[in-house]
């Protein structure tokens, strides 16, 4: 049984919930990209913590079928885990601030955003 990309992201926001991430915000991308349908981004407190989610998590994807492609090598305060559908960003708080990726992404599109990127035949 394929299992679903919310139940999924509900089982990743469960690992990164239990080894205490903090301020995890979870952005729908399906509107908005292509890219990914969810896109994940948390904090942690040490490189040390960054690296063990980005573990945990990679771990919790191959239970599931996925394995992940996890960049960002120490010493780094910036670690992505992509598993296709749900990307996730682990941050150290300063990195987090300086790159803002919630501002970026959560930008709410206009219903004709498409008739205004594309130009006129």
């Amino acid at each position: 049984m394929v299992e679903s990309t919310q139940s999924l992201k509900d089982r990743l926001i469960a690992v990164l919930d239990d080894k205490k991430a903090e301020q995890v915000n979870i952005i729908d991308l399906n509107k908005k990209s292509i890219l990914a349908d969810y896109l994940i981004i948390a904090s942690a407190q040490s490189s040390r913590q960054l690296y063990a989610l980005a573990q945990h998590l990679s771990i919790e994807l191959k239970k599931h079928g996925i394995t992940p492609i996890v960049d960002g090598t120490p010493p780094t305060d910036w670690v992505v885990v992509d598993a296709g559908d749900i990307i996730v960003h682990l941050f150290r708080p300063e990195a987090r601030a300086f790159y803002n990726l919630e501002k970026m992404w959560s930008t709410i599109m206009p219903e004709d955003a498409e008739e205004t990127l594309l130009p006129a035949m």
